[in-house]
């Protein structure tokens, strides 16, 4: 059922508010303060409006505005107990997020199957499903996903959404809300914006799996949180990668970047749709694992948590598949290392997620004093569906004066 996103308040500037015509780079100095001001709440809150200022380097009065402007918004609330410094002087009210009255809706498209879930303002998943594919039709699969969505909605009472993020592997292209190229689903051109938009009722942003968890770890995560670049390396049935330096995801041109599925990948072995032998993704590709496993007797269907649970009953072939694969996603992360030498590598795959000894043996992989630089995703029992809810909180967090609550 088509629902209503929260009502937008009137717009004024906190900086300029006099100003008929604001210039564009008035513009683009109330989008970076605002940011800047509601992550320091996000990161540090509850906190006063003077620890905010000393933070961010703005001035007391301009904080002061601002967090009227997102009091009036319902992003953020005042405290109910006020900080004393050092327990003298006028205390202060501090500010928190106020998580109680939006929430956001995230889908992310795997290949065997659809997860939804809502998220607040945090990052915390509140709600999740997920539901197995029974056709790869993406209006199907879409029109699945939106049912799914309003059931979530339906058992969150007293909340409002903000709107849906989507996110899936392959060629997405955040700019026109398009998967361009989905091989493993066969999906070619789908508007996954508009499509979900006419289901839902609600503003709907889209991008990639690998993309939105960067940005999920730079505002929601332990390792990569502060790092000045950061990699990311998802290992799933899709291989992909995505690059940030300073904040700032690396797109592309209509978002092709981070395709690493044709990589080759040293002493693989596995042939390829393309042609070559060892492509990245056709070995290190969840259907590979399973496939192997099956080979080895360990399964019998295609579930790769299967292989997990059969390692952690002491299999010692399942244990031996999910090390192996660690290794091969090490090599890889090893490459991309060499590449473009980022702060920090943040890898997202099943038994690195789960095992310890396949972290070892991805950093053994890797290798000398750049293996500490590489760590598992902060989200190991969420991973998919702060994808999906992380594409549009990356959104609000960038521009939440312009694009919350209903303009997102």
């Amino acid at each position: 059922m088509p629902r209503t996103a929260a009502p937008l308040l009137p717009s004024r500037s906190p900086d300029s508010p006099n100003s008929p015509v604001p210039r564009a780079a008035d513009s683009d100095r109330r989008r970076t303060n605002a940011s800047v001001i509601l992550r320091s709440v996000l990161e540090h809150g509850p906190v006063a409006r003077s620890t905010i200022s000393r933070l961010t380097g703005l001035s007391p009065a301009s904080v002061t505005d601002y967090c009227a402007r997102f009091t009036e918004l319902g992003l953020i609330r005042e405290s109910a107990t006020p900080l004393r410094s050092k327990g003298v002087g006028r205390p202060h009210v501090p500010v928190d997020l106020d998580a109680s009255r939006f929430l956001v809706g995230g889908v992310h498209v795997a290949v065997p199957y659809t997860t939804v879930a809502l998220l607040d303002l945090r990052g915390r998943v509140i709600a999740e499903r997920r539901f197995g594919h029974d056709t790869s039709d993406p209006s199907r699969v879409l029109a699945r996903a939106a049912e799914g969505l309003d059931a979530l909605l339906a058992e969150a009472a007293g909340t409002t959404p903000l709107g849906v993020g989507f996110a899936a592997g392959g060629w997405v292209d955040r700019d026109s809300g398009t998967i361009v190229e989905h091989p493993l689903l066969g999906w070619r051109d789908v508007p996954v914006r508009e499509l979900l938009g006419a289901r839902t009722g609600l503003p709907v942003h889209v991008d990639g799996h690998a993309r939105a968890l960067v940005n999920a770890e730079r505002l929601f995560g332990r390792a990569a949180r502060g790092s000045r670049s950061v990699l990311h390396l998802f290992v799933g049935n899709v291989v992909d990668a995505a690059f940030a330096t300073n904040d700032e995801v690396h797109h592309g041109p209509r978002s092709q970047a981070g395709a690493i599925a044709h990589l080759p990948l040293r002493g693989g072995t596995e042939p390829c749709d393309c042609g070559r032998v060892g492509c990245l993704q056709v070995e290190l590709s969840e259907r590979t694992l399973c496939r192997r496993a099956r080979e080895a007797g360990i399964v019998d269907g295609v579930n790769p948590t299967h292989v997990v649970a059969a390692a952690e009953r002491g299999n010692p072939v399942a244990v031996r598949l999910l090390t192996q694969r660690a290794r091969m996603a090490g090599r890889a992360a090893g490459l991309l290392l060499d590449i473009l030498n980022p702060e920090t590598v943040v890898v997202t795959e099943l038994g690195v997620i789960h095992r310890e000894d396949c972290l070892r043996a991805l950093r053994e992989e890797v290798g000398g004093t750049r293996a500490s630089a590489v760590v598992p995703t902060s989200f190991p029992d969420s991973v998919l569906a702060v994808a999906g809810g992380s594409v549009l909180l990356d959104v609000l967090y960038r521009d939440p004066l312009s694009a919350s609550p209903a303009t997102i």
